[in-house]
């Protein structure tokens, strides 16, 4: 996108698609107007996204060949990982180290359970090989024979591998050995090659080759999938999409087919950076996001108006070590299943009804109760609640299947089935809010919740009851945030480079030089290199500490900055600085293309009201909640608890003890009355 083509982005016809677990999710912005819809969810997913798509163009009355703009968040990477469905890989390493994917770290997934078991490696033992060659932290010691390469390539042609991963030992310190054998295998064989020093530039042999095997085991998923829709869109006249990384940016077709292992997480990255664009947090500590959908609910944290990132990440177990939004997730989502254990117990999730057939509600033959049957049961979706704009509910399904669970459990009947399965997926939800916050030294009560994804709003005042948070923000397109966040997100490249040095020792022309090669690799990913921001960052620890902190690092390198930066870092995280030596272990460079937030207009017009309905709510029993169309509403209203405010794609409860006002862009704001501690 050029400088001249953000100044028209407002004006232009743009549109976000973002594939859950259960819906697939759609934003379209069109002059000033928004127009959303949700689709469920379909396998392959391109068909669920050019259904949404059509359906939105539909509903603004415009053809898809109007679209100027197309952003798109997915799910095929994750579930590649998740259900260990992604390419036959192999990997090819340092003489003697073929098996650094099995022994791991020295850590175990609970340290209390003796028959606690790590993932098993995406490379099994058998498509794991070696190369006889030696590289040092200072450089090649023992050259690579590319003779040797050439007879692996053969073998893995023989095996039917469908990518494979190369990681050889330092060789994000000097990546000469590994550039032979990739290159050497791409002129051989017919399938992608993921090499580490173009992955992940960065020490720490496990964590390298974890992400390096991760990127080639989904990047033939990734390739044919975007290909894919690549293809669909030009063929419907609709500009190619521009894919959500998990760090939050977008970036072109090929960049992320290039580097695949980029889009794990990718839709609740959108998520997180939708409401960044749409929620003011500058009289707030930050913000805590609580997205909850189909299948999971995912939590972060906005601070400064920016999401939090990180580096060290797991995804089933694997380690990946790309930058992306800190994002926690739990298997607790609208269609997670209740259950009950061998002791009795009621638990929820992690597995899911999925979109088909989905809870017992949809009535598409779904019989196992899920959280939203008890939202039905509990008054919280009504009979004449048409999910989604259109798929209307089967009340006698839900209450049929909670009848079953409460004989099971023990219970009196589905509604106190009901009652506990609404408790046991907030007490879930809960305990993953407190691990972003109390867990890392912030209080909670100091931040607003910003819930969204389809049942999100309908839990969030229950959540922030039990965290003492007196604010919760729900953004008008709540329903569809991550599909409104593609629209607002900016494009973003990272590159990392280990340099291993003291700080005080530190040359700042060598330390100048590796960023120069840094922002050059950032800036070549681009669209438009003289409108990107570039941001210089270093990862530093005291030494003989085991992990580092990033902090920002100016246009020219200061070392008394950097390190008063870190002693400040430090402190906050862990409550203390030291005084001892630094090291610089990596030095990172982003470069950000900013985007154009789509402008709304809201207006509201109508009879708001449009009945009653009987619902029940922790420690206040059954009463009369006043139902609300939430798109009439005009802003100023107000709304006062008991409360529902239905949407097409989502619905809010607005309990006794709350109230609601909605904003100049129709963003709902809950408050409990000062006091009123619960």
């Amino acid at each position: 996108m050029t400088s001249d083509d953000r100044t028209a982005a407002n004006g232009a016809t743009r549109i976000g698609v973002d594939v859950g677990g259960t819906f697939t999710d759609v934003a379209l912005s069109i002059d000033d107007r928004l127009v959303t819809a949700k689709v469920p969810s379909t396998d392959p997913q391109h068909v669920g996204v050019l259904e949404g798509i059509d359906k939105a163009c539909d509903r603004a009355d415009i053809d898809p060949d109007e679209i100027d703009g197309f952003a798109h968040a997915m799910t095929v990477s994750v579930n590649a990982l998740l259900e260990r469905g992604g390419a036959t890989t192999a990997l090819v390493t340092t003489e003697g180290f073929r098996d650094v994917l099995e022994i791991g770290r020295q850590d175990r997934p609970d340290l209390y359970d003796l028959e606690a078991a790590k993932p098993e490696p995406l490379v099994p033992r058998d498509r794991r090989f070696e190369v006889d060659e030696r590289t040092t932290a200072e450089g090649v010691e023992r050259p690579v024979d590319e003779r040797e390469v050439r007879d692996l390539a053969a073998t893995l042609r023989e095996r039917g591998v469908e990518a494979v991963a190369v990681c050889l030992l330092h060789a994000y310190a000097d990546p000469e050995n590994e550039r032979v054998v990739a290159e050497t295998l791409r002129e051989e064989l017919a399938v992608p090659v993921s090499a580490s020093h173009e992955v992940l530039a960065e020490f720490r042999e496990f964590e390298r080759t974890s992400t390096t095997a991760v990127d080639a085991y989904v990047r033939p998923a990734i390739d044919r999938y975007v290909g894919r829709l690549v293809d669909e869109a030009d063929a419907a006249g609709i500009p190619a999409p521009r894919i959500m990384q998990a760090n939050g940016g977008i970036a072109d077709p090929e960049t992320v087919r290039d580097h695949a292992v980029t889009t794990t997480l990718s839709g609740p990255a959108a998520g997180v950076v939708g409401a960044a664009a749409t929620v003011d947090d500058a009289d707030v500590e930050g913000l805590v996001t609580f997205d909850m959908g189909g299948t999971s609910s995912d939590v972060s944290l906005v601070r400064d108006g920016r999401a939090e990132r990180t580096t060290d990440a797991e995804i089933d177990g694997l380690p990946i070590r790309t930058p992306m939004v800190d994002v926690n997730t739990v298997g607790a989502g609208g269609g997670s299943i209740a259950w009950v254990d061998s002791g009795g117990a009621l638990r929820v999730g992690p597995e899911s009804s999925g979109a088909d057939p989905g809870p017992a509600c949809y009535g598409r033959g779904g019989t196992r109760p899920t959280v939203t049957d008890a939202n039905v049961v509990l008054g919280y979706i009504g009979p004449e609640t048409a999910l989604g704009g259109e798929m209307t509910l089967d009340v006698a399904a839900a209450r049929e299947a909670l009848e079953r669970l409460a004989d099971e459990a023990g219970l009196d009947g589905a509604l106190e089935a009901a009652r506990g399965v609404y408790r046991v997926a907030n007490a879930t939800m809960t305990r993953t809010i407190r691990s972003v916050t109390v867990e890392r030294g912030h209080d909670p009560r100091e931040f607003a919740l910003v819930a969204f994804g389809g049942a999100g709003p309908m839990h969030a005042a229950a959540l922030a009851d039990s965290l003492s948070v007196d604010r919760v923000v729900v953004p008008r397109p709540g329903g569809v945030l991550s599909a409104f966040g593609l629209l607002a997100a900016d494009e973003s490249y990272d590159a990392v480079r280990t340099v291993g040095v003291g700080l005080e020792g530190a040359a700042p022309a060598d330390l100048e030089a590796v960023y120069d090669d840094l922002v050059a690799d950032v800036l070549a990913d681009a669209s438009d290199p003289d409108a990107a921001r570039v941001e210089r960052a270093a990862d530093c620890r005291y030494a003989g500490q085991s992990f580092e902190l990033t902090v920002a690092v100016g246009d020219e390198f200061d070392a008394a900055a950097v390190a008063d930066r870190f002693h400040d870092a430090h402190e906050r995280t862990y409550g203390y600085a030291m005084d001892e030596s630094i090291e610089v272990v990596n030095l990172r460079a982003t470069a950000t293309v900013p985007g154009s937030e789509p402008a709304i207009r809201h207006e509201g017009a109508g009879d708001a009201r449009i009945g009653t309905r009987e619902a029940h709510f922790p420690g206040s029993g059954a009463g009369d909640a006043a139902v609300y169309d939430r798109d009439r509403l005009p802003a100023g209203a107000s709304v006062a608890g008991p409360a529902i405010l239905e949407q097409a794609e989502s619905t809010t409860v607005v309990p006794p003890n709350w109230a609601g006002r909605i904003l100049a862009d129709g963003t709902l704001v809950m408050t409990r009355p000062e006091g009123d501690e619960r």
